[in-house]
């Protein structure tokens, strides 16, 4: 049996949202003739495992993993747009936070103060940041310490708890936080905008014939219009799909390269 998760968005009072719009597109799936089509998502503490084995059916990568550790495990199918600030069509931005309360106004203001990240492995948490930092670091640390959390509400959490100063969150997960956790939003200020950068990809195992991505797509068409999934749609600011070009995605490897060109190879 093939395996199916959705995991980047997957806030736990959005999770009955997640399994509607997954039961749209496996509806969807089956109408246009896929096999083995899994009845519910796979969820667990590792999310990126379901990204290399190959019975994975469905998924959804943040770009940094699809681009690196997983670009020959995965294959691209489509990319949503979503109704939040920061987005543009199939593209988004991570905003840089500090506490509400923190009167630093820029991110040249936070030299020597305490970072925190989600993960090496991230592009909205870690990789864009460390192409912001790169001009103001100019090959030195910027930072005192930077803490790795796991996931961006754990970063968020640490800066409105005093333990950081500073993290770069997703736009859509930050979007999603103020719709279900409006008190934790509040707690943060935004203080810079990243650049734009393609949006988190849904992809299948690497291995899935041409023809099945073909259909995985339109199932993606097709979930969007139907009425049945419409409210876990809004619930989850997913507005569209596209299929981008296979190029669309090199702009996350550059930003990393320009940033090593920088003397800036990690975050510091």
């Amino acid at each position: 049996m093939s395996i199916a998760s959705l995991p980047m968005y997957d806030l736990p009072e959005a999770a009955a949202a997640t399994d509607a719009w997954w039961q749209a597109i496996a509806r969807a799936m089956r109408r246009e003739g896929i096999a083995d089509v899994p009845e519910r998502l796979l969820r667990g503490e590792d999310y990126m495992a379901p990204w290399a084995r190959p019975d994975l059916r469905f998924s959804q990568s943040c770009g940094y993993p699809f681009t690196h550790k997983y670009r020959d495990l995965l294959a691209y199918v489509a990319t949503p747009h979503y109704s939040a600030e920061g987005c543009d069509g199939a593209g988004y931005r991570s905003f840089i936070v500090v506490r509400s309360d923190d009167p630093v106004q820029a991110l040249a203001d936070l030299r020597g103060r305490r970072c925190a990240v989600n993960g090496t492995h991230s592009h909205s948490g870690y990789n864009i940041l460390r192409a912001m930092l790169a001009p103001l670091a100019r090959g030195a640390p910027f930072f005192s310490e930077v803490k790795v959390t796991g996931g961006h509400k754990p970063s968020m959490k640490l800066v409105i708890e005093g333990a950081a100063d500073v993290a770069a969150v997703d736009g859509v997960t930050l979007a999603l936080v103020a719709r279900y956790r409006p008190q934790m939003r509040a707690a943060l200020r935004t203080i810079a905008q990243s650049p734009l950068a393609p949006g988190l990809p849904y992809v299948t195992t690497s291995g899935t014939a041409p023809d099945v991505v073909s259909r995985l797509r339109q199932s993606l068409v097709s979930a969007l219009q139907d009425p049945a999934a419409k409210e876990a749609r809004e619930q989850l600011l997913i507005k569209d799909i596209e299929v981008l070009k296979d190029s669309a995605y090199a702009v996350i490897d550059k930003f990393e390269t320009d940033a090593i060109a920088a003397g800036y190879p990690e975050v510091r």
